[in-house]
């Protein structure tokens, strides 16, 4: 990372399915900026912004709060014009300007139109798409959960003749992976060596081109190695094909559906997190990510959950005064029982 500002304002665009690690990938690089003018720009797919939330107020040296800004209720790919472009204008006419910004889409985000946006008159001649980063949940892969069910397909297409795609979810992913200048296979730790090299292969495969791909586990990559790509990946549209190169407008993700459920005070971590991966087991669901209170405890309860997997921490003190009363992101795909997830969730 070059100290001087650049006459463009290079941009890092870290892209990958929900949960994929994304936000703790960002954190690190944050933690390890040694100096530099980092802003950063949050997406959330739903209403209630949980990573932004995170990362404000998060102790580490030189993010000050005003440098995230967070875009909630849709993805960027869908809100260029009302949202993206007003956002990047405003931190380049700032008086001390970013050296560097990292975008950090929505799980379900398609990158593809958000390079598209950098050919804005606005902001081309200002800022370049430094590279676009891509990170892949390798437990998730291994257990084929971007794969193709094939009586799926069929009854789908016997249902609907016209449907150009297989699998939403594989969809999204593989337009997040065709973008990628390089790749980052996260949660290594929670994956075998020899699955490993199946996912590696797997990720070579659906690539239109040659990529990087770097294991790690936590998100711990080395800042040098993720900032300063020079990709210019706005000028290079064509080598990253999208599902959607057909389509004109916007494109809208019908597909999926996220709500927020207001959760009680918890008894103890353990059953809050057991009731949590019952609720996705049952229900299918894709996400759940947010914060709890817990009786006994000053702090705020932290969760994060792709699948049935969930983490957790106590992150920060929870007010004196007020309801402790949490909030739970849920987000799956479109026909989620929401009426028996809020029940399920509420432990009646």
């Amino acid at each position: 990372m070059n100290k001087a500002l650049p006459s463009r304002v290079p941009v890092t665009i870290i892209s990958g399915f929900l949960g994929a690690g994304k936000t703790t990938l960002l954190r690190h690089i944050l933690q390890n900026a040694k100096g530099h003018r980092i802003a950063v720009v949050v997406n959330e797919f739903g209403s209630l912004g949980v990573d932004g939330e995170i990362l404000r107020g998060c102790g580490i040296e030189g993010c000050r709060d005003d440098d995230v800004v967070e875009l909630v209720n849709g993805c960027l790919c869908c809100t260029v014009a009302d949202d993206f472009l007003p956002a990047m204008e405003a931190l380049l006419d700032r008086a001390d300007p970013p050296e560097h910004v990292v975008i950090e889409t929505s799980g379900l985000a398609l990158p593809k139109p958000l390079l598209k946006a950098f050919g804005w008159p606005t902001i081309r001649s200002r800022m370049t798409v430094d590279g676009v980063i891509t990170v892949v949940d390798a437990p998730a892969i291994a257990t084929g959960r971007f794969a193709d069910d094939p009586e799926a397909v069929a009854r789908q297409r016997e249902a609907d003749p016209s449907l150009d795609h297989d699998n939403p979810l594989a969809e999204v992913f593989e337009d997040q992976l065709n973008a990628a200048d390089l790749v980052v296979l996260n949660k290594t730790d929670l994956t075998d060596t020899g699955e490993l090299a199946k996912v590696e292969a797997e990720i070579r495969r659906l690539a239109p081109r040659p990529v990087q791909i770097i294991r790690a586990a936590e998100g711990r990559v080395d800042p040098a190695i993720l900032l300063g790509i020079g990709a210019e990946a706005e000028a290079d549209l064509d080598a990253r094909p999208s599902h959607h190169d057909a389509e004109e407008g916007e494109h809208e993700h019908d597909d999926f559906e996220s709500f927020v459920v207001e959760v009680p005070e918890q008894k103890d971590v353990e059953t809050f997190l057991s009731r949590l991966q019952d609720v996705a087991a049952r229900f299918d669901v894709l996400r759940m990510k947010g914060f709890a209170a817990v009786q006994g405890k000053a702090m705020r309860l932290a969760v994060q959950g792709v699948g049935t997997r969930f983490r957790y921490e106590f992150d920060r003190s929870l007010p004196a005064a007020g309801a402790r009363t949490g909030q739970i992101v849920v987000i799956g795909q479109k026909g989620l029982e929401e009426a028996a997830v809020r029940q399920a969730l509420a432990g009646v």
